[in-house]
């Protein structure tokens, strides 16, 4: 009986397959074939120009800025938002009054959409009356208050800042969720052999972690290489692309120049950079899923 309805997994993953080959994968061959064009994004037609794109990208000083400052983004997603969120998360995991509103103020710029974050902190980065200048001056080090949205050496740091301000909410967030894996027999054990708060931290609750871990580490590096509408919201990637990233350039290229076929080029290869992301963490879980297995 059960032999005659082997179509039926089938049907039911036909539509979203459908829908996801339509939404997600037709896209992607379609930019990707556009890469080798000299399209404008406008015209009716185009022509095949082989690498040439691709030849002129990698001598692009542009391209090559925008890619420095998304590793930039990169190494503070992972070496800032990562611990910032695991110290948080084990400090909220701990019961004391008003925990659960320590919580839900942390995790409210999660609510918040990069767009609106990115208007809040134009505000709070204002080099005339913004909160963060008018602080420094008066705590007595108005020396380091500055334009930092219009200075080209901090600009990238100033917009990685407010960032961070909802991403370690997140990465919080999921290292909340897999404290809750963690067996509190094996930490209560560690504590009658005497070990001590940070011994139990290191040797049995940060091993328990390493799921939590892997995933915080990937969506954190995932995020920092897709970086774009708090970019664009608060510096459009000036001054003179001084803070630009390459999703910012490539949408400048696409849209603002009409070179579609060159913008189409930069989203191949931050896709192809991504990509190899992805399947280091498909990696991981199926190595770890044949381990339970």
């Amino acid at each position: 009986m059960l032999s005659k309805r082997w179509w039926v997994p089938y049907l039911f993953l036909a539509i979203p397959l459908t829908l996801y080959f339509i939404w997600v994968i037709f896209p992607i061959i379609q930019t990707i074939i556009l890469s080798f064009t000299d399209w404008d994004g406008v015209s009716a037609r185009f022509n095949f120009i082989g690498w040439k794109n691709y030849t002129r990208l990698f001598s692009d000083f542009y391209f090559w800025l925008s890619l420095k400052n998304n590793i930039k983004w990169l190494v503070f997603f992972v070496v800032v938002a990562i611990p910032a969120g695991l110290g948080m998360a084990m400090l909220l995991d701990q019961k004391f009054p008003g925990n659960k509103v320590f919580k839900t103020l942390i995790y409210l710029p999660m609510t918040l959409s990069f767009v609106v974050i990115g208007q809040i902190w134009s505000w709070i980065l204002e080099p005339r009356s913004g909160v963060l200048n008018e602080f420094l001056r008066a705590i007595g080090l108005g020396n380091l208050a500055k334009p930092w949205l219009s200075d080209p050496e901090v600009v990238t740091y100033a917009l990685i800042m407010a960032a961070l301000w909802r991403q370690i909410a997140y990465a919080m967030v999921l290292f909340l969720a897999g404290l809750k894996n963690v067996s509190t027999e094996l930490v209560e054990a560690a504590y009658v052999d005497g070990a001590n708060a940070w011994q139990r931290f290191w040797y049995v609750i940060l091993p328990a972690l390493r799921p939590a871990m892997v995933i915080a580490i990937t969506v954190n590096i995932i995020d920092s290489l897709r970086a774009f509408d708090i970019v664009y919201v608060m510096t459009r990637g000036g001054p003179f692309y001084s803070s630009s990233v390459l999703a910012n350039y490539m949408y400048i290229q696409s849209f603002h120049n009409y070179q579609m076929g060159y913008g189409s080029a930069i989203a191949t290869i931050q896709f192809l950079i991504t990509l190899g992301f992805i399947i280091v963490y498909l990696l991981y879980t199926l190595k770890r899923e044949e381990e339970v297995t």
